[in-house]
């Protein structure tokens, strides 16, 4: 169920992706659905839950990478590029969260809040690591940037759209 509503969320939008749907394309009855999410939202909460977990997961990879510094930054932009320029890119799942969630205290926004708090502070440690003079500033700098390029790349050039991210990343490298 979970893989079908990544997949589903994801490619076509939350909200215009039904229960009924959901429960087809993954097999399940209904009778399971309810038991284990109740709701479409409970999913919805279970579908970012994954996405945060995968970046998490990610992030400690690259940590765990023998590279430091700049060059863990650089290691980050190579990750996103890929990412970017992949074959059903569809823009940040957080920001077309948010987008489809225009309540601010609705979960779904307090999921992506959680999560863009998260990435500040991941982005922070890489630029502390980098020796930057302000990496709270660069953080968000940086962030701010990736989502120009996440929905540049979705909406027009992805070539583009990395290019610019890195230069960004450059300029906040001292580069």
């Amino acid at each position: 169920m979970l893989t079908t509503a990544d997949r589903l969320f994801y490619d076509e939008g939350i909200r215009v992706v039904g229960v009924d749907r959901l429960i087809s394309e993954s097999s399940v009855t209904k009778a399971t659905f309810y038991k284990h999410f109740g709701a479409k939202d409970t999913l919805v909460l279970a579908y970012l839950a994954g996405r945060h977990e995968r970046d998490v997961e990610a992030m400690a990879a690259l940590l765990d990478q023998d590279v430091a510094g700049a060059d863990r930054v650089r290691a980050l932009l190579d990750t996103v590029a890929t990412r970017l320029q992949g074959a059903g890119f569809r823009g940040s799942p957080w920001v077309n969260a948010a987008a489809e969630f225009s309540d601010p205290t609705h979960p779904v926004r307090t999921a992506v809040a959680e999560h863009r708090e998260w990435l500040t502070d991941a982005l922070v440690g890489l630029f502390k690591d980098a020796g930057h003079a302000m990496p709270g500033d660069a953080a968000d700098d940086f962030l701010l940037a990736l989502d120009g390029a996440e929905s540049g790349a979705y909406c027009g050039d992805a070539i583009a759209a990395t290019a610019s991210l890195r230069r960004a990343a450059d300029r906040l490298l001292g580069a």
